[in-house]
């Protein structure tokens, strides 16, 4: 199974592309981040966020799209736009017809840190571990991008143990 976790953001969007064996072993496929120009319009960034994911999508051909979910802000602004840039994320996965999985911020931690609080540098010292990698991934939204997609992989693992045990 391959999942491409986003960390949507409308300067940076993080990404990770992680494949799993199906049997609890993952690997890191890929990683980085989509940055858009700060001075552009928000349509243009938008577009920008939209055509990364596509090519990404086109790239790696995921079984799983992660996305994790809107965090409230104090600024609503900053909600709002972010809302701005998950929209894009999840219609780039829906026109490739890839099965979208959305996960809440606390989630994501709770699950890769075992805390839902967890630090951002918590779930780049996760990532590194659970993935084997000799240091986490850089910059952190690209560490929260695969911290996503390990979510998605580990959650799948946990569904179809549920499976097992009622079946």
């Amino acid at each position: 199974m391959i999942v491409l976790g986003i960390d949507p953001g409308t300067a940076i969007t993080g990404y990770g592309v992680v494949r799993s064996d199906g049997r609890g072993a993952s690997q890191l496929v890929e990683c980085g981040v989509i940055r858009t120009s700060p001075r552009a319009p928000l349509a243009s960034r938008l577009n920008d966020i939209f055509e990364g994911v596509t090519e990404l999508i086109e790239r790696h051909s995921p079984d799983a799209l992660a996305v994790e979910d809107v965090f409230y802000a104090r600024n609503v602004r900053t909600t709002v736009v972010l809302g701005h840039a998950r929209g894009v994320v999840l219609l780039a996965g829906a026109r490739a017809g890839v099965s979208i999985h959305e996960y809440a911020p606390a989630l994501i931690k709770k699950t890769v840190v075992g805390r839902g609080g967890a630090t951002k540098e918590q779930v780049q010292f996760m990532v590194a571990r659970l993935l084997r990698l000799k240091t986490a991934p850089q910059p952190a939204d690209a560490a929260d991008g695969v911290a996503c997609a390990l979510t998605c992989v580990m959650s799948a693992g946990t569904a179809k143990l549920h499976l097992r045990i009622a079946g």
